[in-house]
């Protein structure tokens, strides 16, 4: 089975060696020097985390202190919040996935699974372009074949891992060694069957993002509403091809995640080659600003193309990465930023926990100075951390922020990333926060504790009716005018709605709160509401028959 998923590998890699040539465009150009304006307030997708995949059953087990080095998040770790597991068609071999399983959720990261291959009995030849040994799910299999992935799921969380998601097969579109499925048969599946899997469902982990695969589902209600995540490889894929406006239209309260790649190659022993490592930057830049990716996950965590060397130590690939994954974190917001201000230049920029992260990717041969402004926010200082050719994920100088902009020196074919902890400099400031559960009126809602990572004493969750309202008294204003009202929030799935209102008077209807991925898993959302000076009230009511939990609204001068 190895030496033949070996040989389908290099055969991908012959294919992703030449698409990538081929397809993924020259970076554009930029006639004249621009400032990298970076938007507090305009949001954009909510992340969920980086990181790659453990694979015992093909490469071996990662060791215990490799665990660590994956999921951890101080000095020489590469920060990674995300797992992807193998679905074993034996489930006699369900137990070689625990214990790295176990070791990254014990670190705060969110596990998946994924399936090659159902179990040999679901299964039956077919002639697939000549090729009569391909492999497909018999049609007559398809609630055992759902039935099979719940009891993964099961036996999972039986033995301590709770999965965030599974996928329901792998590549169906590229199984010259495992299982194929065409778009309608992932189509019946997803809308006949995958209602009945208890736990989120992937589809259709397209080997090159090939929009056939997804598009029937997106275009099904029913087959749409048993999918939460659209997940993606992008091998080949060009960037052009990165954004997807039917998922935009049709996706509302679905996540959208790049579940598998490897790039520029998988060259034996290219892991620590430089600039060539920094295309993993630049790919995890186009993933996040051009796709909307709110997770990327690498193949092999440990592989001697992969982030992590085969003696464990974190390479030139893996401090590219880490660059996102170590100061991005789960729960992250991505907001708007110039994306390519100067020629080689390629900025995104991100905020949570009262921080806001710029990554700066200089694909030059020259060093260049960068300007950056913070538009909505305030900081004093800045810090940085660069991998270039000579260093890993390096401090930097700190840096000073006058007016709300700074200018640094990106080094030569360099990724940096900046980090500020937002409102600590001169102008608004960092607001007042108000818990949701202290000092106001609640009607049909509780405050509660069950859900773990709120701030204060607790929040608040809407009972199911219309109407429910949370209403914050002690409002303070020192000077009348428009303020930024940051909702901290928690919501599993979907999408709910709440109506705002100031002082008696509604001033926004219908604000969509997206869905966060878990109850514990919390998102800020910011609206702009005018206040008077002085005292005033804000009130938040549901317009269906739910909301999502409050944690707090922090108010602050624009």
């Amino acid at each position: 089975m190895i030496s033949r998923v070996k040989k389908s590998l290099c055969t991908l890699l012959a294919c992703v060696t030449v698409l990538s040539v081929m397809m993924v465009p020259a970076p554009p150009k930029a006639s004249a020097a621009s400032d990298v304006n970076v938007n507090l307030s305009a949001e954009k997708q909510v992340i969920r985390g980086f990181g790659g995949i453990n694979f015992p059953a093909w490469i071996g087990d990662l060791t215990a202190a490799q665990r660590e080095t994956a999921f951890g998040n101080g000095a020489n770790q590469l920060g990674f919040s995300i797992l992807r597991i193998y679905v074993d068609d034996n489930k006699n071999n369900w137990y070689k996935e625990l214990d790295t399983a176990k070791a990254a959720i014990a670190k705060g990261a969110l596990v998946f699974a994924s399936p090659w291959n159902p179990p040999s009995d679901m299964t039956e030849t077919f002639n697939h372009d000549g090729d009569t040994s391909a492999k497909r799910l018999r049609y007559d299999k398809y609630a055992a074949y759902a039935q099979h992935l719940n009891d993964f799921v099961t036996y999972m969380k039986n033995n301590g891992v709770e999965l965030y998601a599974i996928s329901v097969q792998n590549e169906p579109d590229y199984a010259h060694t495992w299982t194929w499925w065409t778009p309608a048969e992932m189509l019946t599946f997803m809308k006949n069957n995958a209602g009945s899997i208890n736990c989120r469902v992937i589809a259709p982990e397209s080997f090159s993002y090939l929009k056939n695969m997804s598009d029937p589902i997106l275009n099904d209600s029913q087959a749409l509403a048993n999918m939460d995540i659209l997940g993606a490889h992008t091998y080949g894929t060009s960037f052009n091809n990165f954004a997807y406006p039917l998922f935009k239209q049709k996706g509302t309260g679905k996540e959208l995640w790049m579940t598998e790649v490897y790039y520029p190659n998988s060259n034996n022993n290219s892991a620590n080659l430089w600039p060539e490592a920094l295309e993993v930057a630049y790919h995890m830049h186009n993933a996040m600003t051009e796709a909307d990716f709110q997770a990327y996950v690498w193949w092999y965590i440990r592989r001697q193309y992969g982030p992590m060397n085969e003696d464990g130590t974190i390479s030139k690939r893996g401090d590219s990465m880490a660059q996102f994954s170590k100061f991005i974190r789960p729960g992250y917001v991505r907001v708007d930023a110039t994306k390519n201000p100067n020629t080689n230049i390629y900025t995104s920029a991100y905020k949570g926990d009262n921080k806001v992260v710029i990554v700066a990717i200089n694909k030059g041969t020259s060093a260049a100075s960068q300007s950056f402004v913070l538009q909505n926010g305030t900081a004093a200082s800045v810090s940085a951390w660069i991998t270039d050719a000579g260093r890993k994920v390096a401090a930097g100088t700190s840096i000073n922020v006058s007016n709300g902009s700074f200018t640094a020196q990106l080094p030569a074919q360099s990724v940096t990333t900046f980090v500020a902890a937002l409102g600590s400099g001169s102008g608004t400031g960092t607001g007042t926060t108000y818990e949701a559960e202290t000092d106001t009126a609640l009607t049909a809602a509780a405050a509660e504790t069950i859900n773990a990572g709120y701030t204060g004493s607790g929040y608040v969750n809407f009972n199911a009716a219309t109407d429910a309202a949370i209403q914050w008294n002690s409002v303070y204003c020192a000077v009348a005018g428009t303020k930024n009202v940051k909702f901290r929030y928690a919501l599993e799935s979907g999408t709910r709605n709440l109506d705002v209102y100031v002082n008696g008077t509604k001033v926004i209807s219908n604000t969509a709160f997206a869905a966060t991925g878990s109850w514990s898993t919390w998102a800020e959302k910011t609206v702009q509401a005018a206040m008077n000076a002085g005292t005033n009230t804000v009130k938040v009511v549901t317009t269906g028959t739910e909301g999502p939990n409050v944690d707090s609204i922090n108010v602050s001068a624009q």
